[in-house]
């Protein structure tokens, strides 16, 4: 059994008297310690699908199994456990406290689960054991981005879900936060899903699932991820 499976999941909003899908009877199966892209256009419907892995939205209709539980048939209240413990969120715009320091932004992940990492040694692990006590105004774009990181990985997710995590970040230092991505799950075996339009990010991923209206377009496996840094794109 995979990690993650996804069978015949559907997804439809209502807007006045519109109804739009978006996502429509969509299969795939994701592996423990796997990165994977889900790469489409905007409207694809890939971060609806995001959503609904990381219990923050619901589908209509199918299976959505996490390590052998459908989460598709929890609860709200299961659902808010799920977000708290299991999942790390990662999104474009980093979305920190303003009022507290990098080290502080990290605490406040890891004060809500158990067993969570030392948030000093999670920051220090992406680059910023000189930054602890400055605050978000005070870093870099790629710094913010790096603490948004370290505050997901804190509380030792089963998965980290990353929504265009270099959307707003230049060439190299988007690089660098995706080198740390990769690290995740290359080395510490985090399952890592990273949204993303941008197709030049395939050859790092060891799947990439390729949406379009709506749907899954294709699947393609990389046997051998290309590293990040010597990518070019």
């Amino acid at each position: 059994m995979a990690y993650i499976e996804v069978r015949n999941s559907s997804k439809s909003y209502t807007m006045g008297n519109n109804r739009i899908v978006a996502n429509k009877d969509i299969s795939f199966e994701i592996e423990k310690g796997e990165l994977v892209i889900i790469l489409g256009s905007s409207g694809a419907g890939k971060s609806t699908l995001l959503n609904i892995l990381g219990g923050m939205d619901t589908n209509d209709e199918g299976v959505v199994q996490i390590d052998g539980v459908d989460i598709a048939q929890f609860s709200a209240k299961q659902l808010t456990k799920y977000r708290r413990e299991d999942v790390g969120f990662v999104f474009q715009f980093y979305n920190l406290v303003a009022n507290l320091t990098a080290k502080e932004n990290v605490e406040l992940a890891s004060e809500i689960v158990r067993d969570a990492m030392n948030p000093i040694e999670v920051l220090e692990k992406v680059g910023l054991g000189h930054r602890l006590d400055n605050f978000p105004a005070q870093l870099s774009g790629g710094e913010q981005q790096r603490v948004a990181i370290a505050r997901a990985v804190a509380k030792r997710p089963k998965m980290l879900l990353c929504d265009e995590p270099t959307g707003a970040l230049d060439y190299q230092t988007g690089k660098q936060v995706l080198q740390i991505l990769q690290d995740m799950s290359k080395k510490e075996g985090a399952t890592v899903v990273i949204v993303t339009h941008n197709a030049a990010l395939a050859p790092i991923a060891d799947k990439v699932i390729q949406m379009r209206d709506a749907s899954v377009h294709s699947i393609q496996v990389n046997p051998h991820p290309q590293d990040i840094m010597t990518l070019e794109y």
